[in-house]
Formats: structure tokens, C-alpha cells, sequence
């Protein structure tokens, strides 16, 4: 795999992670549910993903940008399946509508693992070649890493 097609999966990735919570302020609006504390935390640990994913585009792929991603997702996924455990009791009522069957909380923790999974495969194809070649290919004449700047800055406009 080569390091243009790696920025694009981290396009892909970033703008995928973007969607999740574009749909989530969506969803908050369009039906008028309030987040609980813990879906507010689990977007902190999409919008730390989505910063992850961020540095990689503007940056190059780097394997400490891949640890930030790791860390939040891990954190996100934390926080996901401690929400998923309260209303694991039978009985107990889900909080929010539910998407597709399943409920905001345990779409993320779904979309967090993912993450991990897709990232660890990642670092384990990780090649020293994109080490050498980032020090003689800018990233900003690509297409996608141009795609994946202008996202940032309307995700950055969106959520602040």
C-alpha cells in the first residue's frame, strides 16, 4: 500500500468521523433530544478521533498521529460500553431514539472499534518507505489531502 493510498484512507476516515457527528447534531435538533453526559463525552472522543485523522491529512501519516487516534477511540469506547452497561438491565429503558434498532451509544462504541481495528491494521502495515517518502512528498498536491483541509475547517466551523 502506498502513502497516497494511505492519506486517503485517513480522508476517508476523517470525513467518516465528521459525518457521525454531523448526524449527531442532527439527530439532536430534528428531534429535540438533549445529550446525556455521557454521548457529550463520547463527542469528545469522536471530535479527538476526527483531530487525529486531521493531523494525518494536513501532516503526512505519522505513527504518533495514529496514537492520538488510539487514545480517543479507546477513551470513546470506554465511555460507549459504560453507557451500554446501564441499560443493559432488562427493563430499563434506552436512552434516545433509537437508529436502525440500536441506540446512539452503541453505534458508537461500534464505530470506536472499527476505528481501533482499522487503525491497528494500519500501524501493522506500517512500511519505513512512508517514513523516507514523507521527507520528499508534500501532501498538499494531492487531491484528497486538498478534500480532506477544506472538511477540517468545515467540521472546525460546524462544531465550534
Amino acid at each position: 500500500m502506498n502513502r497516497n493510498a494511505i492519506v486517503a484512507l485517513n480522508t476517508l476516515g476523517l470525513l467518516g468521523i465528521t459525518g457521525v457527528l454531523f448526524m449527531g447534531v442532527v439527530l439532536q435538533f430534528a428531534l429535540g433530544e438533549l445529550p446525556c453526559p455521557l454521548c457529550l463525552l463520547q463527542r469528545i472522543g469522536f471530535a479527538a478521533v476526527m483531530f487525529g485523522f486531521m493531523l494525518n491529512v494536513i501532516y503526512g501519516p505519522q505513527q504518533r498521529h495514529y496514537g492520538v487516534i488510539l487514545i480517543a477511540a479507546l477513551f470513546g469506547a470506554a465511555v460507549s460500553l459504560r453507557q451500554i452497561s446501564l441499560h443493559v438491565i432488562p427493563g430499563t429503558p434506552g436512552y434516545g431514539s433509537p437508529i436502525l434498532g440500536y441506540h446512539y451509544y452503541t453505534w458508537a462504541f461500534l464505530i470506536f472499534a472499527m476505528t481501533i481495528i482499522g487503525v491497528a491494521a494500519l500501524l501493522a502495515l506500517w512500511n519505513r518507505a512512508w517514513d523516507r517518502d514523507a521527507m520528499h512528498t508534500d501532501t498538499t498536491t494531492t487531491g484528497l489531502a486538498g478534500f480532506g483541509k477544506l472538511a477540517c475547517l468545515l467540521a472546525v466551523a460546524v462544531f465550534s
